[in-house]
């Protein structure tokens, strides 16, 4: 092993949001030994489900904060992704049983009761502090430290760290206060989403853990997201709908997706969210002191998890990077390495990948197998295991490894 100076060029880091993402950093960095302070303008956690599930390179991030298992008692690992007709009649698929015994299986959880597992992860943990009721207002560096402005109870204060890590999300006020409120490079997607959370017997239907619904006016996907029969069903609607009229059509809206629908009393809705979907990526992740992950940082549609996926990813990195720092085994230029990398991630693959997730949606499922090559590479991995498992597994070419970045023939000198 090569001899390095322990240098601690990254002794305290802020981060602002108690979203997992900034939860889950706040966990590594604290169990590295680093000091944290998680900052939140909220007076609690975030109670609302979102995303739901974890592919391959979130569950790994997962696993090294030691949350995993908490994560699987309370969720179940999701084996099953289809495409299908309006009517039900299965077109391609992919079985996730074919990496049963392979760690970093594809996992579903509400995105809320994991913020609720971390966040008593770090109760339990030295080292940091989970301030709620703080909202940045301003932020500065110099050469040596970061510092943000916050609004409390108690009034106005200055305070400081070694880096402040934006994971506030998609209206990110670290974001806005490095590159300004109306920057944040991309597009808007012209389609509406709406996301339920709905108790209905879509397995008494043939219907698998994940199914995506291909229809040029219906689409949508049920997707099984907990243990006592909730769904999130999300389809499209009509653009230019007010949130209201998006209330008044779900009955009909319904009537006309769910299998088997035998009227408004067979099925029970838990939560109703219209929201409009973006395809957006900040012109740095890294402006000195000041660094972005997660949805502050880049936003994509939900379909295929993506954002979500990518999102852990990033902290994950993002870790490696200051770890390595802390260690003196990295100096900061590896922040740069990060902020390119992550960019090229998103560019490369979340982008282009959760784009075409969508765009399938409402294509012609009458010829959706003849004219759509990822749906032709399911079929061909329901009659090949090796192919299936290297398809599948295709998503950790989000990761990165952060440490073959580190300058380890000679102890870094700050």
């Amino acid at each position: 092993m090569p001899s390095v100076v322990d240098t601690h060029g990254c002794r305290d880091v802020i981060i602002v949001g108690a979203g997992p993402a900034g939860l889950l950093l706040a966990l590594l960095l604290s169990k590295k030994g680093i000091s944290t302070r998680v900052l939140d303008a909220a007076e609690k956690l975030d109670s609302q489900p979102r995303a739901t599930h974890y592919g391959p390179p979130a569950v790994h991030e997962l696993a090294r904060a030691g949350v995993l298992e908490d994560v699987r008692a309370e969720g179940f690992i999701a084996r099953e992704v289809c495409w299908r007709k309006l009517s039900g009649e299965y077109i391609a698929g992919l079985d996730g049983g074919v990496l049963d015994g392979y760690p970093d299986q594809l996992t579903c959880l509400p995105l809320d009761r994991l913020g609720k597992i971390l966040y008593s992860h770090l109760q339990a943990q030295s080292g940091v502090d989970v301030l709620w009721q703080h909202k940045v207002t301003s932020i500065h560096q110099s050469e040596e430290k970061a510092y943000v402005e916050v609004e409390t109870a108690a009034g106005t204060k200055m305070l400081e760290a070694d880096y402040v890590v934006g994971c506030d999300g998609a209206n990110s006020q670290i974001r806005r206060a490095l590159f300004g409120d109306w920057n944040f490079p991309g597009r808007t997607w012209d389609e509406q989403i709406v996301a339920t959370n709905t108790y209905y017997p879509f397995e008494k239907y043939g219907y698998v853990d994940a199914n995506f619904i291909i229809d040029k006016e219906h689409w949508h996907m049920a997707s099984r997201i907990t243990n006592d029969g909730l769904w999130r069903v999300t389809y499209g609607e009509v653009p230019g709908l007010t949130r209201d009229e998006i209330l008044s059509r779900q009955p009909k809206k319904f009537e006309q997706i769910l299998p088997g629908y035998s009227g408004p009393d067979c099925y029970k809705l838990a939560n109703i969210s219209p929201y409009k979907v973006h395809q957006r990526l900040a012109e740095k992740l890294r402006v000195g002191r000041f660094l972005l992950a997660a949805d502050a940082a880049h936003l994509c549609n939900p379909f295929g998890g993506l954002g979500l996926t990518g999102g852990i990813a990033d902290v994950g990195g993002l870790y490696d990077c200051l770890a390595g720092i802390y260690d003196g085994m990295a100096d900061d230029s590896i922040l740069d390495k990060y902020s390119e990398i992550r960019r090229e991630k998103y560019l490369t693959i979340v982008d282009p990948i959760s784009s075409e997730n969508l765009r399938r949606m409402f294509i012609d499922p009458e010829t959706a197998l003849e004219s759509d090559e990822f749906l032709q590479l399911c079929k061909k991995c329901e009659t090949d295991v090796e192919f299936s498992k290297q398809v599948q597994l295709g998503v950790n070419s989000l990761t990165y490894d952060f440490t073959q970045e580190y300058k380890t023939a000679k102890a870094v000198v700050p």
